[in-house]
């Protein structure tokens, strides 16, 4: 008999596959190679608990069986201090994350706690000079534009690399 999984587990939002591949591709080009081992994606919680994976599925399960495509809008970039984010908005994504943290309360870790404010990082862990160069460099070329949430991916952390667990597909037409 092996030990339960304790790795803890992480739920990002799933995008469209052009969106996917767009965001791929910046971050290919901007995050340092060698500790790019992760594909674009927008982190929703970050530290959650192996214990509760059946609970935690089956709160998903109920919820994306009902939640329709979520219109993101790409609104701009942040600057992180060592890299660059797009920022995205969605007052649905907003609602379903408050959702899940009062679902979710007991569980929490401080980081989870707090108000989301979705993103997908494209580079990160760089000096502050370059993170600043190329922030200024794609502010100046940024162009507001829509993505689309279409469901929510369940992660174990492995110290580096995740392993999906398990998708939750949204069901319904964009909202």
């Amino acid at each position: 008999m092996h030990a339960p999984d304790s790795a803890p587990l992480i739920l990002t939002l799933a995008l469209d596959a052009d969106s996917q591949a767009h965001f791929n591709d910046l971050r290919q080009r901007y995050f340092p190679k060698e500790r790019n081992y992760l594909q674009a994606h927008v982190t929703l919680f970050h530290h959650l608990p192996a214990s509760e994976r059946p609970a935690i599925e089956a709160d998903l399960q109920a919820l994306t069986s009902t939640l329709p495509l979520l219109p993101l809008r790409v609104t701009g970039l942040r600057f992180l201090g060592r890299g660059v984010a797009y920022d995205l908005e969605n007052s649905m994504l907003q609602q379903v994350h408050k959702q899940l943290q009062a679902t979710w309360a007991t569980w929490l870790t401080p980081q989870d706690q707090q108000r989301l404010k979705p993103h997908i990082t494209v580079q990160n862990k760089v000096d502050p000079a370059a993170a600043r160069a190329l922030h200024e460099q794609l502010t100046a070329q940024f162009a507001p534009s829509e993505a689309t949430g279409i469901g929510l991916h369940l992660w174990a952390y492995r110290g580096g690399p995740w392993e999906k667990l398990r998708e939750f597909a949204f069901k319904g037409e964009v909202a």
